[in-house]
């Protein structure tokens, strides 16, 4: 029979549970935060654009806006600007209806990954969890029994100090699943909700975009990019100057 009693089974799976319950409550603290801060940077950027005179005011906007509304917005201004840059007749109209629709549903799907990281791992630990501790509580009442039975000693103190340490394990495992698979619901409902309002945002700017003929006017970039682009044009503009001053004399 193999000997399992000098295998620290019960504290080995209490420090795996103890890790597990560590991650659970940075994943929750950490999703906490950031869906807070994407809730905030949603309804700024919400306000900002229904207060907005046109699409036009609405896309200078988002300049200073944050939140997965904003980046939508942008996916949905930049898509405007390409196609109004390609065709501007009537005839490629639903060409970019499409293409604009096509980029707000690819901006979606990619907040929904960015949202959904971390979920895998509270749902991960909330349904192991319990198995983890159910282990740890077997291989200890095990190691009990064994050692009962090679001591010959059978009495209530030999058998409940050994088989409580080992339902220790259950314990922690249960506590340790019941706030990962806590977080994860709450998490999974506000993610529900947020695509749902970006899925409502999308549907107003597509047909915002349809009112206005599908043409946006873009704001420029910055004030930096137009400086470096002078700079780099005036060594040209004096080198042209220089050539036909030269050739006038001559």
């Amino acid at each position: 029979m193999i000997d399992t009693s000098s295998i620290p089974a019960v504290p080995a799976t209490l420090w795996a549970l103890g890790a597990f319950s560590a991650a659970t409550w940075t994943l929750i603290a950490a999703k906490g935060v950031q869906y807070w801060r994407l809730r905030r940077g949603n309804r700024r950027y919400q306000q900002a654009f229904w207060a907005a005179s046109d699409l036009n005011q609405a896309a200078a906007e988002l300049d200073h806006s944050i939140g997965a509304v904003a980046r939508l917005a942008g996916a949905g201004f930049k898509a405007l600007g390409e196609s109004s840059e390609q065709h501007a007749d009537l005839e490629h109209a639903w060409d970019r209806r499409d293409l604009l629709e096509r980029q707000l549903r690819r901006q979606i799907h990619g907040e929904r990954r960015t949202l959904e990281s971390g979920l895998s791992v509270l749902a991960s630990i909330g349904s192991t969890s319990p198995f983890v501790g159910l282990f740890g509580t077997v291989w200890g009442i095990m190691n009990a029994l064994t050692h009962i039975g090679s001591s010959g000693q059978v009495s209530l103190e030999a058998v409940a100090g050994p088989i409580g340490e080992a339902l220790i394990a259950t314990g922690f495992g249960i506590a340790t699943a019941v706030p990962a698979v806590l977080g994860y619901n709450y998490f999974l409902r506000k993610l529900k909700l947020i695509v749902a309002d970006l899925d409502d945002f999308a549907h107003d700017f597509l047909n915002l975009s349809q009112r206005a003929g599908f043409r946006v006017q873009l704001p420029p970039k910055s004030n930096n990019s137009r400086g470096a682009q002078s700079a780099a044009a005036a060594p040209e503009t004096r080198g042209a100057a220089a050539v036909n001053a030269q050739g006038a004399y001559a």
